[in-house]
């Protein structure tokens, strides 16, 4: 097995200018207008249910930085990427290749923090109930005259990994190994993947472990038709990353700030949003695996 060891916020700050020229901090001057710290996420779920599920996020990190922080959707993965190597955003809840990527854009960004699951994340193979395909611990190669599907193009978990592993076990590329075209999700993330192997119109597919366990608790996706078949090694996934700007506008120290705020967050709502038990620190190297398996599979873009 090849382990590779692959492992969100926008600020600005507007700051008075004293009679004598001289720049005062909000704190030295009541009158200081401070604008919202921006974050946002890859959309790896229906972009409905992730606002609602980030505004817990917001209200948290705003209470415990004592700044205004607001959530912005991303339209897609290149989305966020693009935000955050514009300084749209300044702090973005990424995949593994999409944080890589992100990392790449703008010299300087950080990995501050990651889920307790991240260094050891995995995907998940599924199948519909009529395939009657069970789970193995062998890589199922009886997927091949099916019908499958990956989720994003630019996911981690539901692309980047499933393909890397297809390629181990198989010697050859999703498009090579399977006799039917390959499928994507192009909207809805990994829930969509789920719901379309549920509903048997596509009978394979590819996703995050996460999103398939949490889907099934939450009563949302019935695991005798979407059954899972194998769970691929681990690898390194999502992480906060930080922009480097964070320090100019709001003084130095203050990405060191917001990574305590995050892996100190006990509270159960703003690390449902992320699908988390727990937040701890993350740094750029831990990712570095993804980085050898994106430019392999010339995904690093």
């Amino acid at each position: 097995m090849r382990n590779q060891s692959l492992t969100l916020l926008a600020l600005g700050a507007a700051f008075g200018l004293s009679s004598c020229g001289e720049k005062s901090s909000p704190a030295a001057d009541e009158s200081a207008e401070i604008k919202p710290l921006v974050f946002s996420a890859i959309p790896d779920e229906k972009v409905s249910d992730q606002d609602a599920k980030f505004q817990a996020m917001a209200k948290y990190l705003s209470a415990t930085l004592e700044v205004p922080v607001e959530f912005s959707i991303s339209a897609d993965y290149n989305a966020a990427v693009q935000r955050f190597k514009n300084g749209e955003v300044h702090l973005v809840w990424f995949g593994g290749l999409s944080g890589v990527q992100a990392r790449d854009a703008v010299e300087g960004a950080e990995a501050i923090a990651q889920g307790a699951e991240d260094p050891k994340y995995k995907s998940y193979f599924i199948a519909h109930s009529s395939t009657g395909l069970a789970k193995s611990d062998e890589f199922p190669a009886g997927i091949k005259e099916f019908s499958f599907t990956f989720g994003s193009p630019q996911s981690t978990s539901g692309r980047l990994m499933p393909t890397w592993f297809i390629k181990q076990f198989t010697q050859q590329t999703p498009e090579e190994f399977f006799t039917q075209p390959v499928q994507f999700q192009t909207s809805g993330g990994h829930h969509s993947t789920a719901k379309a192997v549920e509903s048997g119109s596509v009978q394979v597919g590819a996703l995050s472990y996460k999103k398939y366990d949490s889907m099934v608790a939450d009563g949302e996706l019935d695991p005798t038709k979407a059954v899972i078949i194998w769970e691929t090694p681990f690898y390194a996934d999502y992480n906060f990353t930080a922009h480097p700007e964070l320090n100019e506008i709001y003084g130095d120290g203050f990405t060191n700030k917001l990574q305590k705020a995050l892996i100190e967050c006990t509270d159960a709502e703003a690390l449902n949003a992320v699908n988390r038990s727990q937040l701890i620190e993350a740094n750029n190297e831990e990712f570095e695996g993804i980085r050898v398996v994106a430019q392999e599979l010339e995904m690093l873009r």
